[in-house]
């Protein structure tokens, strides 16, 4: 929902789907990529929320954007997965697969040329791991090549909201490693730090984190959206962050993450910001890039940024020798600049800036993650914790 909230401002739209009286003088239909227009002038999101318990959507229900959403777009049933894998892929789940379905499809109808599915999911929850398993199943089977992107919640080092979810990320990865095009990995634990650290927010809350993320899938979907004179569209991605099929995980990065008082003092040159998104500090998944190699690069900038000046920090970085590359495929940077600056949320934590940059590296950096995760899998499984469920 913080997606939308943001989307929101970014286009004039208001909570209601409607537009403001006098927008019509200089209208621009670049929001058609995410949202389509009713017969009474409304906009509603091309997207669904699906979840097997309503108590989380009911929030959107209930919240400041109830009206924007079409009431068929959010599903929910009645029993959650309890955390459950095989609940929400063979149970649960698979009853309520049929609805969601169905109402992806009428709104891949109303498209005039759909390019993919972009899937937020957790690995950890039944539903995030099971529900989303059989969904791309179903999405593989009757969109055939259509890109699937994901946005995924990985399971952090030290925070965790259920014991089993080692076991729902592996099944949940298994399931879905030949059926998604392109997985952008984010794990809780790194957003936190990064509130705690750069923001100074003391307790922050999945509103300050999905804040925070929300800015970064507009980074990658501000191409679809705003002029630029190098956009980079889904299929982009794929091409260039994925060497391999399997190999699709990248590492995302933002930068700056800076609240108001501290961007006040601080230049934020392309420069800058380019060198911010390699510290390990700013990944928001916990690894260190340092440790391992970087297969493929991408740097989405927003703002007010010259093609020149890019050129230029990334010479610097390359000269540095502190980032290393793989030596069996030719590693260039793939740069996009969109010049719409970022919009934020009136009283969030983040600064109103005038440039910023996304980056997603498919870095073997993020092989750490996994092996902390198998490590836990291993553990329980060879006890044979949990399995009687």
């Amino acid at each position: 929902n913080a997606c939308w909230e943001l989307y929101c401002l970014e286009h004039g739209i208001l909570p209601d789907g409607l537009l403001p009286d006098g927008n019509g003088t200089h209208f621009d239909d670049s929001f058609q990529t995410l949202f389509y227009e009713t017969g009474a002038g409304k906009f509603i999101p091309r997207a669904v929320l699906a979840d097997l318990e309503p108590t989380v959507v009911d929030e959107v229900r209930t919240g400041t954007y109830r009206k924007l959403f079409h009431p068929e777009q959010i599903i929910s049933g009645k029993e959650d997965a309890a955390n459950n894998y095989a609940r929400g892929h063979f149970t649960v789940g698979r009853d309520m697969m049929d609805i969601v379905l169905d109402r992806i499809r009428k709104l891949a109808d109303l498209c005039g040329a759909l390019q993919g599915f972009m899937i937020f999911h957790s690995f950890g929850g039944g539903t995030g791991s099971g529900f989303t398993a059989l969904l791309m199943e179903r999405l593989a089977s009757d969109y055939g090549k259509k890109t699937k992107l994901e946005f995924s919640v990985y399971p952090s080092p030290q925070i965790s909201s259920a014991v089993v979810e080692p076991y729902n990320a592996v099944f949940n990865t298994h399931t879905t490693l030949e059926l998604s095009d392109c997985a952008f990995m984010v794990d809780n634990e790194a957003l936190y730090d990064v509130c705690r650290r750069n923001l100074d927010v003391g307790r922050p809350t999945f509103t300050n984190i999905n804040r925070l993320l929300a800015q970064v899938i507009s980074t990658l979907t501000a191409a679809l959206r705003f002029d630029g004179c190098q956009n980079v569209d889904l299929l982009e991605f794929q091409t260039n962050l994925v060497p391999y099929p399997r190999i699709h995980y990248p590492l995302t990065t933002y930068a700056p993450t800076v609240s108001a008082e501290k961007a006040y003092h601080e230049k934020l040159t392309v420069g800058e910001l380019t060198s911010a998104c390699f510290e390990p500090a700013n990944q928001l998944v916990k690894c260190d890039p340092r440790q391992g190699k970087y297969m493929a690069c991408c740097l989405l900038y927003r703002g007010d940024v010259v093609p020149n000046e890019i050129h230029a920090s990334i010479g610097s970085l390359k000269s540095k020798r502190t980032i290393q590359f793989v030596d069996w495929c030719p590693t260039g940077f793939k740069v996009g600049i969109n010049y719409q600056p970022p919009t934020v949320i009136p009283g969030g934590d983040l600064a109103k800036v005038q440039r910023a940059v996304t980056m997603m590296s498919n870095t073997t950096a993020i092989a750490e993650a996994w092996v902390r995760m198998d490590h836990k899998f291993d553990l329980m499984y060879a006890k044979r914790a949990f399995v009687h469920w």
